[in-house]
């Protein structure tokens, strides 16, 4: 359990590959933070509109309320009144949101952010290496490796796709291990390849 401060704002970010429980956490903690009354103010992409386009909604089906925005800088008009803020699926919301992270809590804000810390390659998403650097409060959250039940750090993907931001589910991606997971090649895997080869097994 955090210390966490009083008079001031700070940012907590939670972050981990798909699958991990990160939406999830993030609906806990606001939830808490309406059932104590305060006054909160929650936000998506409008890209992510996977289960619903007006809810955050968690691979298990928990959900909670949420404003849609094109621009991070909306949201510094939409929650001027909130106390907590609440931001999922950051990573698609572009370097600005950085910015606007640290005005809301330079305003005294709780803000909470959550998203995928690595692309499917394997490496860094931004913006959010830079909230990493900026946040008061980090929790790498880690899924289950689909292939041998290790905890999981990577998103692996499992469509023939180069684009940097794909939107999918279980359809598209799937939770790897260090071990099992396998990096794009310069051409699309193959299916062999997304099944590990037998030299990666050993």
């Amino acid at each position: 359990m955090y210390h966490l401060p009083t008079n001031t704002g700070w940012i907590e970010v939670i972050c981990g590959p798909m699958f991990s429980g990160k939406t999830e956490e993030l609906i806990r903690r606001l939830t808490r933070a309406q059932i104590a009354k305060q006054k909160v103010a929650i936000f998506k992409p409008k890209i992510d509109d996977r289960y619903a386009k007006e809810e955050i909604v968690s691979h298990s089906r928990h959900k909670i309320d949420s404003v849609i925005v094109e621009s991070p800088w909306e949201i510094l008009e939409l929650a001027k009144h909130a106390e907590v803020v609440g931001v999922d699926e950051t990573q698609f919301l572009g370097m600005d949101i950085v910015h606007v992270v640290q005005k809301l809590a330079d305003a005294g804000k709780r803000v909470i952010c959550a998203g995928l810390d690595t692309d499917f390659r394997g490496l860094p998403f931004e913006p959010m290496p830079q909230l990493l650097s900026i946040a008061e409060y980090i929790d790498k959250m880690l899924a289950i490796c689909v292939k041998c039940g290790n905890p999981a750090k990577h998103t692996q993907r499992i469509v023939e796709s180069r684009d940097l931001v794909l939107v999918g589910e279980y359809d598209a991606y799937e939770p790897r291990c260090r071990r099992c997971f396998v990096p794009p090649q310069t051409h699309p895997p193959t299916s062999e390849q997304l099944s590990l080869t037998e030299s990666k097994k050993g």
